[in-house]
């Protein structure tokens, strides 16, 4: 896998009705491909994959990929707690042509050990070989962390298992990652607030939250700390460390959404058990868009994209 910088696990938008918005899907893709992020990542978290119907996560994945149009990669998310559902979904991606990378998330809810979760991911590998697997461990949603000596396992075990999105929140199990993993095994933060710490102790970049309200200044940021231009990307963090944490003052996505709203991209609509942010919180997101000025149109193919 030779993908590396900024990626966008970019939202779901829908229509006041619920539905897929997929209009406003199309024009989410262009706008983050113009402004100059790296990748897409389609129905992560922040897509809410896990209330999308599998035609719906299907429809998403093919929108994303046709919106592209092969100007950056695309990764399709896929995750489920039951291997038997997750290995059959993930048959249904390997035909799709130009999907560059499944991504899929620690089995939730049920708790795996290391060993049920080696047999989970290496079971989704042998299912979408030749296409490439990256890992995502996100405890602090699924309730089970993959540590670093089952992740080197299985990239070990699978060829096709080529990188991880790690979002443990832990710098030293990160570290830990960049130290044991073959070479050629990428590593992304998965916390925008972590990715130049992150990259400081050798990852290769971050699938971002944020820079589905500021596609061009987070892959800024992003290219910036791999090309080890510090005094840029320390100040872009320190300018946009407010709407990094801002994305989480509710659940995600219902920030993003909100603020993508307000700069008039998509609604706001999430689907239960989520719900639009209280009334204080989007006060509050719409007073930090503004100091951020992302309420003013963005000028189209301001951003360029990275070459490293």
């Amino acid at each position: 896998m030779d993908t590396i910088g900024c990626g966008t696990a970019i939202v779901t938008p829908f229509r006041a009705d619920g539905s897929i918005d997929e209009r406003a899907l199309w024009a989410l893709v262009n706008w983050q491909i113009e402004s100059g992020i790296d990748f897409l990542v389609a129905c992560g978290s922040t897509g809410e994959a896990a209330t999308l119907d599998e035609d719906e996560w299907l429809s998403t994945v093919r929108i994303v990929l046709d919106a592209a149009a092969g100007r950056v990669p695309v990764w399709a998310g896929c995750t489920h707690n039951s291997t038997r559902v997750v290995v059959r979904q993930a048959g249904l991606l390997r035909p799709i042509r130009g999907l560059a990378a499944v991504l899929s998330a620690n089995p939730y809810y049920n708790k795996p050990t290391q060993e049920g979760q080696f047999q989970h991911f290496l079971a989704l590998a042998k299912a979408v070989d030749p296409l490439p697997v990256v890992l995502y461990n996100v405890p602090g949603r699924t309730a089970a962390n993959l540590e670093p000596e089952t992740v080197i396992r299985l990239a070990e075990a699978a060829p096709n298992i080529q990188a991880i999105k790690e979002a443990s929140g832990k710098l030293p199990q990160i570290a830990q990652l960049v130290h044991g993993v073959p070479q050629g095994f990428k590593v992304f933060s998965g916390d925008d607030n972590l990715a130049l710490a992150a990259i400081g102790i050798g990852a290769h970049g971050l699938i971002s939250v944020a820079s589905n309200e500021a596609p061009a200044e987070v892959s800024r940021m992003i290219g910036a700390a791999l090309e080890n231009d510090w005094t840029e990307a320390r100040e872009l963090e320190r300018r946009y460390g407010g709407l990094f944490e801002a994305n989480f003052w509710e659940s995600n996505p219902a920030p993003v959404k909100t603020v993508l709203n307000l700069m008039g991209k998509c609604s706001d609509t999430v689907r239960l058990p989520l719900v639009p942010p209280m009334a204080a919180t989007r006060a509050r997101l719409e007073r930090l868009a503004g100091e951020l000025g992302l309420l003013k149109l963005a000028p189209v193919g301001e951003g360029k994209r990275h070459t490293f």
